[in-house]
């Protein structure tokens, strides 16, 4: 283990976070450098999950990602592991412990959580790629803040193995990529071959209206390039039903992984009080108060959101929609206005969250220049492929 041979200028690592690990051998990847969020297990280096009472009272793992090591096998080189937002119950991007690192491509604003720190290490190219999670949005949003390639794979496609979990029925093994074959080039070797091929464009309207009017060139331009290369007209669809609303679906995901949240970690909360920010501690609050009952019926919800949502897509259908419901906010926001940024967003998010399907995030720019994401949705499974044909209508002209 050596020390880390970057001039961490946009505040990304952790404290303890600054080693690296070279390649295990020559392959695809030989020549990049990737960073790894503090969630994820590496032999020998501490982690904290965002949190220092975390990583005062747990052991120093002695076993590392299956992905780092498949990575590393490939011809990666690990440069150091970089800030969560505290274990990853966040989608801002700001951590009271380890910092708010800077988004180069949105100045003043944040990058996004919990891959706070991934993020702002691709953005600012000080890495080639970062190893990422999203449960309720915490790759697709930081990608959309940053102006950056990010997805979330299909649930359970790629190895969650020792990775600190939030919610296991949600939680899902991700990268950024600051340019598009550096991102496919990692998609091959973390991804299996997938045959899947798009026939139908799906536009789910009320989903668009969602985000600001900052997205709205941007997925329109999606829109058209995909039905002139899938050859289709794009059909208009909901994904809820006549008498439900996405705030719904919402509080169904809320409380679906609070009740897995609290399972996992509501021990160890209750033994090492833990200092938490405001936002964070509000919802360890409410996942603590959560009634057996009340989980049973969240659970329940998803599932069959989870059946309708698939069933929409079929297996032959892409999904346009926004990756975040606007700009990344400023980082002297109010919290009344992250809070509503943050609740407009799951909106979007936990569609693919409950659904357990893959999402591509395409960078793109808004009037002023300033980030915004749009995504492809594909069927389980689809991942590879989604990304190839994201990257083919990111080139069209």
């Amino acid at each position: 283990m050596n020390p880390l041979d970057i001039k961490d200028s946009v505040g990304a690592w952790v404290p303890h976070g600054h080693f690296s690990l070279p390649a295990t051998a020559q392959g695809s990847l030989s020549g990049l450098t990737f960073a790894v969020k503090d969630l994820f297990h590496i032999a020998g280096v501490a982690t904290s999950a965002g949190n220092p009472t975390w990583l005062a009272t747990h052991e120093i793992p002695t076993v590392t990602s299956p992905l780092v090591e498949q990575l590393r096998a490939a011809g990666a080189s690990v440069a150091g592991k970089v800030i969560t937002d505290e274990l990853a119950y966040s989608l801002n991007g700001d951590n009271i412990h380890y910092g708010t690192p800077v988004n180069v491509n949105a100045p003043g604003r944040v990058t996004g959580g919990s891959s706070s720190g991934s993020a702002a290490a691709v953005a600012a190219k000080l890495v080639d790629f970062a190893l990422a999670t999203d449960t309720g949005g915490s790759t697709r949003v930081p990608a959309s803040y940053c102006g950056i390639w990010g997805l979330r794979t299909t649930h359970g496609l790629v190895s969650a193995e020792n990775v600190v979990p939030l919610h296991t029925s949600f939680d899902t093994m991700n990268w950024f990529a600051h340019d598009a074959d550096t991102f496919l080039r990692v998609a091959k070797e973390l991804l299996p071959a997938s045959d899947f091929k798009a026939r139908r464009v799906l536009k789910p309207s009320a989903v668009w209206a969602l985000a600001s009017d900052d997205f709205q060139v941007a997925l329109s331009d999606v829109l058209s390039k995909a039905v002139k290369l899938i050859g289709s007209s794009a059909e208009e669809i909901s994904f809820t039903q006549a008498d439900e609303t996405l705030e719904q679906w919402r509080l169904a995901y809320v409380a679906h992984g609070a009740a897995e949240a609290w399972e996992l970690h509501g021990d160890w909360i209750t033994t090492h009080n833990p200092t938490f920010s405001a936002p964070i501690t509000g919802r360890w609050d409410a996942a603590k108060r959560l009634t057996a009952e009340e989980a049973t019926i969240a659970k329940r919800n998803t599932a069959r959101i989870k059946q309708q949502v698939r069933a929409v897509i079929g297996t032959d259908a892409i999904v346009i929609m926004p990756s975040a419901a606007g700009l990344a906010p400023l980082v002297n926001a109010t919290g009344s206005d992250v809070d509503a940024m943050r609740t407009r967003t799951m909106h979007l998010t936990c569609i693919g969250g409950i659904s357990g399907v893959c999402q591509v995030s395409i960078p793109y720019k808004n009037a002023e220049g300033l980030p915004v994401g749009v995504s492809l949705m594909g069927p389980a499974g689809s991942d590879l492929a989604l990304i190839e044909l994201a990257i083919e209508i990111s080139k069209m002209k």
